[in-house]
């Protein structure tokens, strides 16, 4: 089936009681057994519930993977992919990951003796050049936040298979109808459905998918022990929200184009971040990678104080933290969404005081153009 069939229909049914045509809200904490043992798969609501299950059966469709997980937020999956390790492990990170990864394994795992390298996975060789015997995983964001350097997974893929290593790509930026890392070589694969998946600015969650059916049973174990579980009502509004993935992404990124551009000739833009421009360096890379570009584009100004000016004088741009919402949305990233990470290690990153990260939404186009002209006039 092609992807927007899978996205409407992939472990989804229609209701056997009423014939719904949307699986319901199982708002239940614990279900019905016939006799000691006897039940229709479900016991208990935190181990498996309808609604979540069909969730997750529905994005390990979309990107090829053998078994899907839902948890309460995207750093709720990706604790608990480090849940299968232990302490003594080292792991190879994307410098410019998300700034609540890097504050998860630099603040908080680090305390448990897991071992972290942030480096630029861009370049193949400084990940080689990390590579420890106690190194388990290479964990990759890309397109990155908010600085989009993209990641070459196929490459990484090869570089890790020759270690023994597993692989794990937050693919939140660029969503499976974009990218399928899984493809590439990954093992892993993570999202926070908070953003594009869902894409209406109404539900918190996060997903784990794995390549292998041989990680069913030590992620479910796992999801149930610790019970950072997604809800219910959650799992349906990420199904729904995930009906529409293809043609809402499509209509995001036809206007981050035209929004990048119309920046790139701005006098008062310094400048632009969005693969899709023409001299950008991984043009090429994302158009293997991913097909497309993507509907985030950041930019920098002269300086704090105009960015701030520029950020409260939009009218349609929200400032706002999170992304890939149906409306369009402006952050201050190195006050905002990394600001945990120090700051001259954000300042080596490039997220510097006066970068502004746009969200890009589906929006008419003219519309978001004089809004975006008139803020920087």
């Amino acid at each position: 089936m092609g992807f927007s069939t899978d996205a409407i229909h992939a472990g989804q049914w229609y209701d056997p009681h009423s014939g719904a045509v949307m699986v319901p809200i199982y708002q239940t904490s614990t279900y019905h057994q016939e006799d000691l043992g006897v039940h229709k798969g479900f016991e208990y609501a935190r181990t498996k519930n309808p609604t979540r299950s069909a969730l997750e059966d529905n994005i390990a469709k979309l990107e090829n993977g053998a078994v899907g997980f839902g948890f309460a937020s995207g750093m709720a999956a990706i604790n608990a992919l480090m849940t299968l390790f232990q302490s003594g492990d080292h792991f190879i990170v994307t410098d410019n990951t998300y700034g609540g990864t890097f504050r998860l394994m630099d603040k908080i795992l680090r305390k448990f003796g897991m071992e972290f390298s942030f480096v630029d996975t861009s370049k193949t060789d400084l990940i080689q050049q990390a590579i420890r015997p106690e190194t388990k995983l290479i964990f990759i964001e890309t397109p990155t936040n908010p600085m989009l350097t993209l990641t070459d997974i196929a490459a990484v893929a090869e570089l890790a298979k020759a270690h023994n290593l597993l692989v794990c790509v937050d693919n939140t930026f660029a969503t499976p109808y974009r990218q399928r890392p899984l493809d590439l070589g990954a093992d892993f694969v993570t999202h926070s459905t908070t953003k594009f998946l869902n894409g209406h600015s109404d539900s918190v969650g996060g997903v784990l998918i794995a390549k292998d059916a041989k990680w069913a049973d030590p992620l479910h174990f796992i999801q149930n022990s610790a019970g950072a579980i997604l809800s219910p009502m959650d799992s349906f509004l990420i199904l729904r929200g995930i009906k529409t993935l293809a043609v809402r992404m499509d209509r995001h990124e036809s206007n981050a184009r035209a929004i990048a551009k119309a920046l790139s000739k701005h006098p008062l833009v310094q400048r632009v971040y969005y693969p899709g421009l023409d001299d950008y360096p991984q043009r090429e890379l994302a158009l293997k990678q991913m097909g497309s570009f993507g509907a985030m584009v950041s930019f920098t100004v002269k300086d704090l104080a105009t960015a701030r000016k520029v950020m409260k004088a939009f009218k349609l741009f929200c400032l706002a933290e999170s992304l890939g919402g149906v409306e369009s949305l402006v952050c201050h990233p190195a006050s905002m969404t990394h600001a945990a990470v120090p700051h001259d290690v954000r300042q080596n990153l490039g997220i510097v005081d006066n970068l502004i990260r746009l969200s890009v939404g589906i929006e008419d186009e003219e519309d978001l153009i004089a809004d975006l002209n008139q803020a920087l006039a």
